[in-house]
């Protein structure tokens, strides 16, 4: 299973952000996700100094941040199946690992000669599990700033380092065989497990389907048009959008957005077709969005007069608003920091306590 996740480095995080958990499956298979989200931040007033997220087929189950110092349930299918000693490990857990993300940012600023600014260290961890097959991954990586840093081989238990100032760490991580051992066990295991055992507790909520609302934009130019088809409103968030010229599918010069949340709990993606004015009179441009919830494809056409809808958004939010939603809700799930497409990795992790009561996989000691 090909994963891929995205690092905004500081800069970029107001402009820029998008979630990118969008994993699609045009046949649809059964495949769960357990992924967690470590962020420190360092420099930057009005946010969680620490935020860990916990999501389940991209949906959020469990949050902690250094503001509120506890766990706290995100679904009621989990506040329902755990009791008290749950959510009392794993805010241990992440206390620790909030003291230690501290440190973290300090060697890596370190390493890069930085000695103020706003700075991130993240990272990211987790599982999948065909439910038709019984296949399943396992994924742990590490990032700074934006930059990618360490990413964990399970096949080689080593550490691969794109970025000259994490060699350091990966020297010390790759001789660590007891720890990387460890990691695999975690990550091929008792992830699968504790996956296995959300998927019961939350499994009405999870397999439902909701259907998408897709409607199709115009953004003219002085030589050249660019058609957007937004998709929104749809749960799981496995969704395959394409664009189409008459009876052809288009893969030039379309740009695919990331699938990001609603408020709701529901997803959006975009999907964007750049055409030349003269071309769009002599041929039939139509967006076509196949879904999990859908008996047959939705086929919106564009239809030369700037705009076509196929019913309204949720709650009829202009696509601007749409757009803002998510990203406030996405502040709130990932704490700040969005990953970009490329893989990420970073040179610190956290305590070395082990976890029997909880999901949780503690960090490495860099």
């Amino acid at each position: 299973m090909n994963i891929s996740y995205r690092y905004f480095a500081p800069a970029d995080m107001l402009p820029l952000l998008l979630l990118a958990l969008c994993c699609a499956h045009s046949s649809w298979a059964v495949t769960h996700s357990l992924r967690y989200f470590y962020t420190g931040v360092t420099g930057a007033s009005g946010f969680p100094e620490y935020t860990a997220v916990g999501l389940v087929d991209g949906q959020e189950f469990v949050h902690y941040d250094s503001d509120i110092k506890r766990a706290e349930p995100k679904t009621e299918w989990i506040e329902r199946n755990v009791g008290k000693d749950y959510w009392d490990t794993v805010t241990q857990i992440n206390t620790g690992t909030s003291q230690v993300f501290k440190a973290d940012l300090q060697i890596a600023m370190q390493r890069f000669n930085q000695t103020g600014g706003v700075h991130t260290f993240q990272k990211m961890y987790g599982c999948e599990w065909d439910e038709e097959t019984g296949a399943t991954g396992g994924f742990q990586q590490y990032g700074y700033d934006g930059r990618d840093w360490l990413v964990f081989d399970l096949k080689t238990l080593s550490w691969t380092a794109p970025v000259p100032q994490a060699f350091q760490s990966k020297l010390k991580w790759d001789a660590n065989r007891a720890f990387n051992e460890g990691s695999k066990t975690y990550l091929t295991q008792e992830c699968i497990e504790w996956l296995k055992k959300y998927v019961d507790y939350g499994r009405e909520t999870l397999e439902r389907g909701v259907q998408p609302d897709v409607s199709v934009f115009q953004r003219p130019s002085s030589f050249r048009t660019e058609l957007t088809c937004l998709a929104t409103g749809f749960f799981p968030r496995d969704i395959v959008v394409s664009w189409w010229r008459d009876r052809q599918e288009l893969h030039e010069d379309v740009e695919s957005g990331e699938v990001v949340p609603n408020m709701d709990g529901t997803f959006q993606i975009r999907k964007s077709l750049t055409v030349k004015r003269e071309e769009l009179d002599k041929h039939q441009y139509s967006c076509r969005v196949d879904h999990k919830s859908l008996d047959r494809p939705i086929s919106v056409s564009y239809d030369k007069t700037g705009r076509h809808r196929e019913g309204e958004p949720k709650g009829g939010f202009p696509v601007g608003i749409i757009v803002v939603v998510g990203v406030l809700v996405l502040i709130a799930v990932v704490g700040i920091v969005i990953w970009r497409k490329r893989q990420t990795g970073y040179g610190k992790a956290s305590t070395s306590d082990s976890d029997s009561n909880s999901s949780n996989n503690p960090p490495a000691k860099a």
